[in-house]
């Protein structure tokens, strides 16, 4: 038998469950009841097992499915969100596993679509950086980058340069060091940056 060590009241109808195996659940009151769990009750290992897979679990489930239909995520982000409702580890990763195979988290897909839209305003490394703290995979990101990311990073330079109105004909030291270090904070090479800099012809 499992024994109730702590029953805490959390606000809006949730409690915090903790047992003697050291696990810890959030249930809403209508489950503690439905369940008779209070501090000391006594549940036997199937039922907790039950308790965990068909309430924890398939709530987790349901969370997830409604975290991705507001927005694409990564699987980490995901990971996250779900760890921050404080669900166990392992209906989190029946959760993962779940939404997973029906392709309602795919983290190439995701690489693929944040590259294509936002490759006109970033560089390559810039992105590459963004999609890692996302938690995507290296080896998925640079194999995204090499199928999506048109290498012109001279002529995302230019374009940036020319809203940013530089002018090459008259360059300003001043001006310049600017709009060098607006750049390289946007993850473009130091000898791309200059190229573009000192020859108007890429300014026309």
């Amino acid at each position: 038998m499992i024994t109730v060590t702590e029953y805490e009241s959390l606000g809006k109808g949730k409690l915090r469950v903790r047992f003697d195996n050291e696990a810890e659940l959030i249930l809403y009151r209508g489950e503690a009841k439905q369940w008779k769990l209070r501090e000391e009750a006594e549940i036997s290992e199937e039922d907790y097992q039950k308790l965990l897979t068909e309430v924890v679990g398939k709530r987790a489930k349901k969370r997830a499915m409604h975290l991705l239909e507001r927005m694409d995520r990564t699987e980490k982000q995901l990971r996250d969100k779900l760890e921050d409702g404080k669900y166990p580890q392992v209906c989190i990763d029946e959760a993962i596993a779940y939404v997973r195979k029906y392709h309602y988290i795919d983290d190439m897909r995701y690489a693929r679509n944040y590259i294509s839209y936002r490759q006109g305003s970033k560089s390559r490394r810039r992105l590459q950086q963004e999609l890692m703290q996302k938690g995507v995979p290296k080896e998925i990101t640079e194999q995204a980058l090499e199928e999506i990311y048109e290498n012109n990073d001279a002529e995302k330079i230019a374009e940036i340069l020319k809203k940013r109105h530089y002018n090459p004909e008259q360059p300003d030291a001043k001006e310049m060091q600017k709009q060098y270090g607006y750049l390289m904070r946007r993850g473009y090479k130091s000898e791309d940056i200059l190229r573009v800099m000192k020859c108007p012809d890429y300014l026309t």
